[in-house]
C-alpha cells in the first residue's frame, strides 16, 4: 500500500434532490477496495450530464455504486484489492467510475483504468473516460461506424460532442453536427466538423440532406430524442443507424414506421453506467488497443471548458445547466 489513505475523506454529497446549490461537502469513511478494484486519490473529477440529472432525482445510482455523484476521475492508485494486479500500485490513471468521483478517494474496477501517459496533464485526463467510452461504444460499436460515412451529432460543442467529433475524423468519417449559436458552431468547425448547423435558424434536416447530395448520415449520435427522433430518421441514409444516448427532448417519440421500413434503419440506444463490469472492462480494452493511442500521443485531447475547484461543485454544476460551455467540465480535487 502506497501513501497509507487516511479514515475518512471529503466528498461533495447532497441531501435531497434538487438545483446546484443542493450540495454540501460531508465526512465519508476512506472507502477500501474489494476483489478486482483498486483505490484512486483523485487529483481531478470530470463533471457529466448525467451527474445533473442524478442530483436533479431523475438517476439513482445502480446498486452498490456510491451516491455520490461523480462517473469519471483522475489520480494515483495507492491501494489495490484482491486479483487487481500488483504493478497497478502508484500508476497513474484515469478512470470510469459508476459513482463517487466527487471525493478525495474513488473506487474503481481495475479493469476500467486506463494508464496515464507522461506528459498528460491530469485535469485532461479526468475529462477522457466518460465520454471516450461512451462514444466508442454507441458510434463504433452500436452504431457500426466505419470510414467513409457520415455522422450527425448533436451538441457538438458539449463534451459528448467534440470527442465524437475528434474520434469521428480520425477514424475517417465525415462529421456534420448541430449547435445553438455561431459561436459553437465555429468552435465545432475549429475542432474538427466538416458541416455545424445552428438548430435555431437553420433547419439541420435540410442541411444534413444538402451535405450528402441527398444520401443522408449514416450513423446519427442522438442525445436529444423526443421530436427530433423523426427528423433525425428524415436525414438518415437507406441502412442508417440511429443511436440514442440521451433523451433530453422527452422520453417519447412518434415516427413513421413505413418510412423506416423502406430506408431499412436501425434504431438503438444505451446507457452506460448500468452495465456489468465484465462489459466494461471489456470495452476499455477495446479502446485502449484501438483508440488510447491517439490519446498518448496527442493526436487527440479533449476540449477543456473550465477547472472548479472540489468546494464549488455547485458553479460547476450551474454553467453545466446555463449550457454556455465548450468542451468539458472538470473538478479540481486533488493539492497537487
Amino acid at each position: 500500500m502506497a501513501d497509507n489513505p487516511p479514515e475518512t475523506m471529503t466528498a461533495m454529497g447532497f441531501d435531497a434532490p434538487g438545483g446546484p446549490e443542493v450540495f454540501r461537502p460531508e465526512t465519508l469513511p476512506v472507502p477500501v477496495p474489494g476483489p478486482m478494484q483498486v483505490l484512486i486519490k483523485v487529483d481531478h473529477a470530470g463533471v457529466n450530464r448525467p451527474d445533473v440529472i442524478q442530483r436533479q432525482g431523475f438517476y439513482p445510482p445502480p446498486p452498490g455504486a456510491s451516491p455520490i455523484p461523480g462517473l469519471e476521475v483522475s489520480g494515483t492508485v495507492v491501494a489495490i484489492g484482491e486479483g487487481a494486479a500488483p504493478e497497478m500500485l502508484n500508476r497513474r490513471v484515469c478512470a470510469l467510475v459508476s459513482g463517487g468521483g466527487y471525493a478525495e478517494y474513488c473506487l474503481a474496477h481495475a479493469g476500467h483504468c486506463l494508464h496515464v501517459p507522461h506528459g498528460m496533464d491530469m485535469a485532461a485526463a479526468a475529462a477522457i473516460p466518460e465520454t471516450l467510452f461512451t462514444v466508442w461504444h454507441n458510434v463504433f460499436e452500436r452504431g457500426w461506424a466505419r470510414d467513409g460515412e457520415t455522422l450527425l451529432v448533436h451538441g457538438g460543442t458539449s463534451g459528448i460532442g467534440t470527442m465524437a467529433i475528434q474520434l469521428a475524423k480520425e477514424f475517417g468519417l465525415s462529421v456534420v453536427t448541430t449547435a445553438g449559436s455561431e459561436d459553437k458552431c465555429e468552435a465545432a468547425r475549429r475542432i474538427g466538423a466538416d458541416l455545424a448547423i445552428n438548430y435555431k435558424t437553420e433547419d439541420f434536416v435540410e442541411q444534413v440532406n444538402a451535405f450528402t447530395d441527398g444520401r443522408g448520415a449514416d450513423v446519427v449520435l442522438d442525445m436529444v430524442s423526443g421530436d427530433y427522433v423523426q427528423r433525425n430518421l428524415d436525414c438518415l441514409a437507406v441502412d442508417g443507424r440511429h443511436v440514442t444516448i440521451a433523451v433530453l427532448r422527452g422520453l417519447k417519440a412518434e415516427i413513421n414506421m413505413a418510412k423506416l421500413m423502406s430506408k431499412r434503419q436501425t434504431m438503438t440506444g444505451s446507457t452506460l453506467r448500468p452495465r456489468s463490469d465484465e462489459f466494461k472492462a471489456l470495452l476499455a480494452d477495446e479502446i485502449y488497443n484501438h483508440a488510447w493511442p491517439l490519446f498518448e500521443d496527442g493526436t487527440i485531447a479533449p476540449v477543456m471548458d473550465e477547472i472548479f475547484p472540489l468546494a464549488e461543485v455547485s458553479a460547476a454544476h450551474a454553467r453545466m445547466e446555463a449550457g454556455d460551455h465548450i468542451g468539458k467540465i472538470v473538478l479540481k480535487v486533488g493539492n497537487g
